[in-house]
């Protein structure tokens, strides 16, 4: 299952539903993808049998992460070389591995964990994680004014309409990305209008089609907006004042 939802920013409670996954004996396969950049992911505390994120989401290369529980990873039989180990992680590791991509990543977390970096003080933390602690803190409260700021803008202009969690109050359950659509503009065209005004947005249904089946937007889908730590309260003011063009 999904713990941030790429189209409408929900979160999941990934530490009941394991619970209740593994109450019944069965392993829980969790897709980090869309949580990664804004929150700390935690596989120990999650208690997930299985995680996979990727690192072009959280500003580093095309490169894809698993996690496994090691028990879950040694019972399972993987289709290898036959000169490959037996033992893991080795057994999953199916030939020469992508060194500069794994560089990469090693860069953007090591950027990540910058963040976590009091220039105050000069004394540095003991670990790396203790630094991404701290970063990821950061950078959800700053995401947190900015989709705050966003949805209730949002919510002012008369004919967009909001999906997802849109209560200040429960910001929190949510990742700082917002879709929306706007009464009698296709959603194509309005990423198209705010796109020309330099502002990044996306269309469509985020291969999340069972969502936005379910939600009514197809096939037209709907406009997506996300805010990072990067973002300013300046850009998030400008993006509202093109959307209020566009559903003049």
């Amino acid at each position: 299952m999904t713990a941030a939802s790429n189209a409408v920013g929900s979160l999941t409670d990934i530490p009941a539903i394991a619970k209740l996954v593994h109450r019944v004996g069965a392993e829980l396969f969790v897709d980090a993808v869309h949580y990664a950049p804004h929150r700390r992911i935690d596989v120990v505390g999650w208690d997930c049998d299985y995680l996979v994120c990727s690192g072009y989401k959280f500003f580093g290369p095309h490169i894809g992460i698993l996690y496994g529980k090691p028990e879950r990873m040694e019972s399972i039989v993987p289709y290898k070389l036959r000169p490959s180990p037996d033992s893991i992680p080795g057994r999953w590791m199916s030939g020469t591995q992508n060194h500069s991509c794994i560089a990469g990543l090693t860069a953007a977390i090591d950027y990540m964990a910058s963040i976590g970096e009091d220039p105050a003080d000069p004394k540095p933390m003991a670990t790396r994680r203790e630094k991404l602690d701290l970063a990821m803190d950061w950078i959800e409260a700053v995401e947190r004014e900015l989709i705050q700021r966003l949805i209730a803008g949002l919510k002012e202009i008369p004919k967009v309409r909001i999906y997802g969690i849109v209560d200040p109050d429960k910001s929190h359950l949510r990742a700082p990305t917002v879709s929306f659509c706007i009464d009698r503009v296709d959603s194509a065209i309005a990423a198209s209008e705010l796109g020309k005004k330099g502002i990044c947005a996306w269309h469509g249904n985020y291969y999340a089609l069972p969502l936005t089946l379910a939600l009514g937007t197809e096939p037209h889908g709907m406009v997506r907006l996300g805010c990072m730590h990067y973002n300013t309260t300046d850009e998030i003011d400008r993006t509202l004042e093109a959307v209020r063009w566009i559903a003049r």
